[in-house]
């Protein structure tokens, strides 16, 4: 079982979250074998001038909560911030997991110091591609699998799912 996660903070002052998965199994998958939602009661403060790293206790209580053993995790994120692998938040779940569960990270968002090496186009007339990083799976591995996730827009479906039923429109 591979897990798309996401975290929705609840408030403008994000006190509260609620974490979401997707499971599923075969990448071209159009529908989910499975959901899970975890409701964080109290969520730290964000700390200005660092990592904003408020995402990874939420979705740890997601794994703990939900008895969750995926082969593999993609977020909506970064898992490292620049070509030299600075650590970012896909960085800090694969730690925690003992580095033994791959993260596969896909931003809509550039950052200054990922290349193009880190760009995939999921359509041809797409003008602006999607950006993946990794931790424990190789960088072309990750950008063929996310080319054959289901969905014929930018975003594959099942990440507009997770991010659904993480702002409870699921």
């Amino acid at each position: 079982m591979k897990l798309i996660v996401a975290v929705h903070f609840e408030d403008a002052q994000a006190t509260s979250a609620t974490a979401a998965a997707v499971a599923f199994d075969a990448w071209d998958a159009a529908e989910a074998t499975r959901t899970y939602l975890s409701h964080i009661v109290h969520v730290e403060p964000a700390v200005r001038g660092t990592l904003d790293l408020r995402e990874l206790p939420c979705v740890m209580q997601l794994l703990r909560e939900h008895k969750l053993e995926p082969e593999l995790i993609l977020i909506d994120g970064f898992v490292h911030l620049d070509a030299d692998e600075t650590p970012g938040l896909g960085q800090h779940i694969f730690h925690a997991l003992g580095g033994s569960v791959p993260i596969v990270g896909i931003s809509k968002k550039r950052l200054p110091g990922l290349t193009a090496q880190f760009e995939v186009m999921r359509e041809d007339e797409e003008t602006q591609p999607l950006l993946v990083t990794c931790a424990g799976i190789d960088i072309g591995a990750a950008k063929a699998r996310l080319r054959a996730m289901h969905g014929r827009k930018r975003v594959p479906t099942l990440m507009k799912l997770v991010a659904r039923l993480a702002k409870n429109k699921g």
